[in-house]
C-alpha cells in the first residue's frame, strides 16, 4: 500500500461544513514554497465543495494577495478593532475561496504583543462563516510562528529535498512536539524530483523524528516540480486556474482529497 492510501485510509474526514478547522502551514525556512501551497491547496479544498478561508499569518512580510493579484481593502489587522473574520476577508474571483490578507511590506504586524496575537487567534476561532481555515504562517521558528502553529487542528510542515530544508523541518517538528505533544502534524514534500525521491525524503525526516523526537509524522503529500509554478506566480493567476492539468496541479488535488475525503 503506498503512503498515499495508508494516510487516506487512517484520516477521518472532517464534518461537512464544521467551523474551526484550522490548517496551519509552515516551514523552519523560506523558499520552499509555502505560500504557493497554501494559495493552491485553499483553492482544490473549494474545488471540493469546501467553504475555505485562507489567512496569511506572515506577519508583516504577507503575500499571498500579490501572488494572486487580489485586490484588498481590508486586512488581518482589523482583528484587532474588534471586527469579524467574514466581515474583512476578500472573495478570489472565479476560485471559490476567501483571504484575510496580512499587511503587505508592512512591519506594523510583525511587532504586535503576544496578547494581540491571542486576540486575533480569537478572532479566527470566530470564524463561524468557513468550514475550514487554512493559516499560512511566516518561515522561521520565532515566538508568534510557533504560537500559531500551535493552535492547529492539523500542522503542515512543508520541506524540500535540500538538506537545509530538511533541517530546518526538523527543527519545526521539534519545536511543534514541544509546544503541543501529540498533535496532528503531517509533512508535506513539495518541489520533488519525483514522487518517489519525495516519499524517500519524507521516510529520512520522518526516521530522524522517530529516533529523536519519539514522532512519527505521517505523509501528507508530494508535490513535484513544475516550472509552471513560476509562470503562473509571475503573471499573479492563481495556479489551479492557469494550469489546471499540470502534474503540480494533480498533486494538490491529491493532497486536498486526503485532508478533505
Amino acid at each position: 500500500m503506498t503512503a498515499h492510501a495508508v494516510l487516506a485510509a487512517t484520516t477521518t474526514a472532517p464534518e461537512q461544513g464544521a467551523a474551526g478547522r484550522l490548517i496551519a502551514i509552515a516551514s523552519g525556512k523560506g523558499g520552499v514554497g509555502k505560500t504557493w501551497l497554501a494559495i493552491t491547496l485553499s483553492h482544490a479544498l473549494a474545488q471540493r465543495g469546501r467553504n475555505v478561508l485562507l489567512v496569511d499569518g506572515d506577519l508583516g512580510l504577507a503575500n499571498v494577495d500579490v501572488q494572486i493579484g487580489l485586490q484588498v481593502g481590508r486586512d488581518l489587522s482589523g482583528l484587532l478593532k474588534g471586527e469579524r473574520a467574514e466581515a474583512l476577508a476578500t472573495p478570489v474571483p472565479d476560485a471559490g475561496f476567501s483571504v484575510l490578507a496580512g499587511r503587505s511590506g508592512s512591519g506594523a504586524l510583525a511587532q504586535l504583543t503576544p496578547e494581540q496575537i491571542e486576540v486575533i487567534l480569537a478572532g479566527l476561532a470566530e470564524a463561524k462563516g468557513f468550514g475550514t481555515v487554512i493559516l499560512d504562517i511566516g518561515a522561521g521558528l520565532d515566538r508568534t510562528a510557533r504560537r500559531l502553529a500551535s493552535v492547529a487542528d492539523t500542522l503542515l510542515v512543508v520541506t524540500t529535498e535540500e538538506p537545509t530544508a530538511l533541517t530546518d523541518a526538523y527543527a519545526c517538528l521539534k519545536l511543534a512536539a514541544l509546544d503541543r505533544p501529540g498533535g496532528d502534524r503531517r509533512i508535506v514534500v513539495n518541489m520533488a524530483g519525483t514522487q518517489a525521491s519525495g516519499e524517500r525524503t519524507w521516510l529520512g525526516l520522518r526516521k530522524a523524528a522517530e529516533n529523536f523526537l519519539k514522532v512519527s509524522p505521517p505523509l501528507a503529500g508530494v508535490v513535484r516540480r513544475d516550472a509552471r509554478v513560476s509562470e503562473a506566480i509571475r503573471r499573479q493567476v492563481p495556479f489551479l486556474t492557469r494550469h489546471p492539468g499540470a502534474e503540480a496541479a494533480s498533486d494538490i488535488g491529491r493532497l486536498a482529497a486526503i485532508l478533505a475525503p
